[in-house]
């Protein structure tokens, strides 16, 4: 910790880095080991991608989360710097460490697993393109621009009002050492019910990154849905609008109501002087 704070912004940067390029390992590499079986029969399905992401987001929040809290996500980061007093300076640096991280990663799972994706989609096509980077109806069902844009919305709207929840003193929070294994169940959760319309990116980082390691390595399309239409903007767009609401409605809510850390501690304190 004191390294880092000697180090400044350039270890804050290295620590969400490091964090996000964890994140994906586990996100993207689960996706991929699903998707590159086929009907072959693949090692796993939804359900082990769900758990993979959400254990993955646990295990980076434990690589980066003494240093920097362990943002991940610059749609956390943008919420932060309008709610919780993040410096507005170190938003565009972190946004690129986090986007940085992302794209570092996939393209280690791309080199990974690139004998089976040339053995199954040679083309490089949609088929194995939700590996890196989401799509609307995941590739395959019919969804809108329009539905995926509000689906990574309210899915990141729900991550952000449930991890200020979690991080908040005043509530009910879980041990300091547990908050990464209660984050990383919240992504699980959102995995569980709000995957279909968009796939749950609710990260620009974890989008973007991997979008474009898959479109340097082939994937001449990335950058478009299954119709055509440009797509990387909408869980970009969709997650920097939903994270403010979230933190703003957890605020309105449930936050304005709870006591002050002051009087938080006495409550917690005062059963102990009461004797047995």
């Amino acid at each position: 910790m004191e390294k880092a704070k000697r180090l400044g912004l350039p270890g804050e940067l290295a620590a969400e880095f490091a964090g996000t390029m964890i994140l994906i390992l586990f996100g993207v590499g689960v996706v991929a080991q699903v998707v590159s079986g086929g009907s072959g029969g693949g090692l796993g399905g939804h359900d082990s991608i769900a758990w993979a992401w959400g254990l993955g987001v646990m295990f980076g929040i434990y690589v980066a989360g003494r240093v920097t809290g362990a943002h991940l996500n610059p749609a956390v980061t943008f919420a932060f710097a309008i709610f919780r007093g993040f410096s507005w300076r170190k938003v565009l640096p972190y946004t690129l460490a986090q986007t940085a991280g992302a794209f570092v990663a996939a393209l280690i799972v791309r080199w990974n697993y690139n004998d089976m994706l040339n053995a199954i989609d040679p083309g490089h096509t949609t088929a194995t393109q939700t590996i890196f980077s989401t799509m609307p109806g995941n590739g395959t069902l019919p969804v809108s621009l329009g539905s995926a844009l509000i689906d990574q919305i309210i899915g990141t709207a729900i991550l952000l009002f449930l991890i200020v929840a979690v991080t908040d003193s005043r509530g009910t929070p879980p041990l300091a050492n547990l908050a990464p294994f209660v984050v990383g169940l919240i992504v699980v959760g959102i995995g569980f019910a709000w995957a279909t319309n968009a796939g749950y990116a609710i990260n620009p980082a974890r989008d973007f990154g991997p979008r474009l390691a898959s479109f340097i390595t082939g994937y001449g399309s990335a950058w478009r849905d299954q119709y055509g239409s440009l797509y990387f903007w909408v869980p970009i767009v969709g997650p920097l609008i939903g994270a403010p609401i979230g933190v703003f409605l957890y605020d309105k809510l449930v936050g304005r109501f709870l006591p002050d850390d002051e009087s938080a501690e006495e409550a917690t304190e005062e059963p102990a002087s009461i004797p047995a």
